[in-house]
């Protein structure tokens, strides 16, 4: 299985990511997954969220669960780019590619990667406000 992760402070650029997308003849899915910067946290009205890593750690905790995947799923690919410092409303922070020769089967690796990585990657978020 092909993986690519950053953790980076630049903007994601999608596009960029989606036309670089690589796939064999036998794969018959690419889900991307966007998380975007909402207006409002814990029901307060906010500018942009600060990310804060521990790149090593996180590194280490994104290779597991890229094992993991890669033991429950025929997944080919996956890409994952985190956001780092300032991130303002309506930017993502979070970018997710998984290729895999059915949708199913992307599909659920996706939403594994993300719901893991909330539990085990130290990567934290803190509301910024005007």
């Amino acid at each position: 299985m092909r993986r690519e992760l950053r953790i980076t402070a630049e903007l994601i650029d999608e596009q960029a990511l989606t036309a670089g997308r690589a796939m064999s003849h036998g794969m018959g899915a690419a889900v991307y997954f966007a998380g975007v910067v909402r207006a409002e946290e814990e029901g307060k009205r906010i500018t942009a969220i600060d990310y804060e890593a521990f790149r090593e750690m996180a590194e280490r905790q994104f290779e597991n669960i890229f094992r993991q995947i890669e033991k429950r799923w025929p997944v080919e690919s996956i890409r994952v780019v985190h956001r780092i410092g300032v991130v303002k409303v309506n930017e993502a922070s979070l970018w997710v590619e998984v290729i895999a020769p059915h949708r199913g089967e992307a599909f659920a690796a996706c939403e594994f990667l993300i719901d893991e990585m909330k539990k085990v990657v130290p990567i934290w978020k803190k509301a910024v406000t005007a």
